[in-house]
């Protein structure tokens, strides 16, 4: 199940063992909510197969936040480990194998972290990555163009492109799906 993270946090590998009995392995069918906006939040996912999108709703619109793939964790982290509501929904895109794990097997996990420097400190390396992912989204959305997002869409992570239904990508991008429709037409029309 952690695979790639034994890979990129060798020294934590003793640990990912001893947790890995504390996930549950589900299969989720598609367009389900794992989490709705204002719930307070009792699992965090890991996918092992399929994409998840994270979203919320702005006046009676659907906006998509954000998406995850293989390998990748999600969770409303506020709600999560602050027992508060969550700004977001969580919602499966695809069939998705999901590992689950409870609250009351994550407050397992942060207990032994007061005694586990080295798992303190890889944990905290892989929230660093996931705030200047976030850093790097927001930014995006406020310096680059609609048009600018979508060619770093195809650029940088084109399984959204080839995964994710259109409607879900324009409201990522901030716009509508006609939006959407002309911005590829003038990207295939420029390429010729």
């Amino acid at each position: 199940m952690f695979d790639h993270l034994k890979n990129k946090f060798p020294q934590l590998t003793d640990h990912w063992e001893k947790y890995a009995g504390l996930y549950q392995r589900q299969e989720v069918p598609a367009r389900t909510i794992l989490l709705l906006e204002g719930e307070v939040s009792k699992k965090s996912f890991f996918i092992e197969k399929g994409c998840l999108r994270a979203g919320f709703n702005h006046n009676g619109k659907d906006i998509t936040f954000q998406f995850f793939f293989e390998n990748e964790a999600i969770s409303s982290a506020e709600s999560f480990g602050k027992n508060i509501p969550s700004m977001l929904t969580i919602e499966t895109v695809e069939p998705c194998v999901l590992f689950v794990l409870a609250r009351k097997d994550y407050d397992i996990i942060m207990d032994d972290l007061k005694t586990q420097p080295t798992l303190l400190a890889g944990m905290l390396d892989i929230a660093f990555e996931r705030q200047l992912h976030y850093m790097k989204e927001f930014l995006s959305f406020i310096r680059d163009t609609p048009q600018e997002r979508y060619a770093n869409l195809l650029k940088e992570k084109p399984q959204v492109v080839k995964r994710v239904p259109q409607h879900y990508i324009a409201s990522y991008l901030g716009i509508t799906t006609v939006h959407l429709s002309r911005i590829k037409n003038k990207m295939l029309r420029e390429k010729r």
